[in-house]
């Protein structure tokens, strides 16, 4: 019998907190119910329906904000992007707090939007002045559905399952596949952040 590559311990990618990494492959269901015009919410569940996280936000003057909670309502990272010439640009702040640079885990900058492939390149805190990426997400232009990689390692996969009814009724729903030891709070963040790069 073949044992599973995760039965062997691989290296962790602990982003938000090591808290969000667990020993097994993880599947999650990331729902998106638009409130209003500029603003939207995400709650994330677990295939046995137990509630993870949530994220809210809105829309203002071209900068985007969105609040990534725990289950309690305890703010664990806040999003800021502003969007400039089709491109858009985020950071990543442990917590609530946006003024304090010292608190920026990550940032994230979009590929030219004329490639044929989406690319979006992110940053660790402390990579933000080298070219090479330590993450990067692929995907096509015309689908929310996405990998992740570190490297040539595959971290995570996004499926968006897109309906003409889920869409009118402004409910859309996600499938998330995170790989083992995997900072799961990170790819839901990143999926948050494509999710608004694709919302006109």
């Amino acid at each position: 019998m073949k044992v599973p590559e995760w039965a062997y311990g691989v290296p962790p990618v602990s982003v938000i907190g090591e808290s969000y990494c667990t020993p097994y492959p993880l599947e999650l269901i990331v729902k998106k119910k638009i409130n209003k015009l500029s603003s939207s919410q995400f709650q994330v569940f677990d295939l046995s329906g137990n509630f993870l996280l949530k994220v809210d936000g809105g829309v203002w003057n071209f900068k985007l904000k969105r609040v990534l909670l725990d289950p309690a309502g305890f703010p664990i990272l806040t999003l800021r992007g502003k969007a400039l010439a089709f491109r858009h640009k985020w950071k990543a702040h442990a917590g609530e707090s946006t003024h304090d640079t010292s608190n920026i885990l990550f940032s994230v900058k979009q590929s030219h939007p004329l490639q044929i492939k989406k690319q979006i390149n992110i940053f660790l805190a402390n990579n933000f002045k080298k070219k090479e990426p330590d993450f990067h997400i692929t995907g096509a232009y015309t689908s929310l559905s996405f990998k992740v990689y570190e490297g040539r390692r595959l971290i995570a996969e996004v499926k968006h399952n897109f309906t003409l009814d889920s869409f009118c009724k402004g409910k859309e729903k996600y499938k998330v596949k995170v790989y083992p030891e995997v900072d799961y709070a990170f790819i839901v963040a990143l999926l948050v952040i494509l999710d608004e790069n694709d919302t006109p």
